[in-house]
């Protein structure tokens, strides 16, 4: 993963009458280029279908929590094993001890969250201090109640890149949130 930008996915945050194909198109037409495939509570051939939709509309396509084939990569959670196959990965820490123990292990990047409050996780925190991002071994995007108002703050106090869920999914129109977040974050 390279962009400064990162949508993680949540189909249950997509307003009626869009689906979540509907959301990542609009993303990529704005200008995103990865998307974390959370839906883990989905089957593995549902997930695979869905990965293959955002394929089609140009997104590089990481899956959460387990591989789903075709995919550039997987992220992990906090306490999750490293992948014993030899893949790209990235780890969700949730303190600058547990970035720094995801390098030493290996990840190629880490979300660290919360960056702020954040309406997808009512209750996650408190944020932590914008100092948690700076100097990091690995790149680490700022996850946790990013917005475009917010984004080039979380990018100055260190943290490579922003990965947004909520502000997206639920936007009204995602693909000007994707656009005003790259204006703010960069490509």
């Amino acid at each position: 993963m390279t962009g400064r930008l990162l949508l993680l996915t949540d189909r249950t945050q997509v307003p009626e009458g869009r689906s979540l194909a509907d959301v990542l198109g609009a993303a990529a037409r704005a200008g995103l280029t990865t998307v974390l495939l959370r839906e883990i509570d989905l089957p593995d051939g549902e997930r695979a279908a869905l990965a293959d939709a955002a394929r089609t509309a140009g997104l590089e396509v990481v899956a959460a929590h387990r591989p789903v084939p075709g995919c550039a990569g997987v992220h992990l959670p906090a306490t999750a094993a490293r992948p014993v196959v030899a893949t790209r990965w990235g780890r969700s820490c949730h303190s600058r001890a547990d970035a720094v123990a995801a390098a030493a292990d290996g990840a190629w990047w880490a979300t660290l969250s919360p960056y702020a409050t954040t309406p997808s996780k009512p209750g996650h925190g408190p944020p932590l201090p914008t100092t948690a991002y700076a100097g990091l071994p690995l790149p680490v995007y700022a996850l946790g109640g990013i917005t475009p108002r917010n984004a080039a703050a979380a990018r100055a106090a260190g943290a490579y890149g922003v990965a947004v869920m909520g502000a997206v999914m639920r936007a009204d129109d995602p693909g000007a949130v994707v656009a005003a977040l790259l204006r703010e974050v960069g490509s």
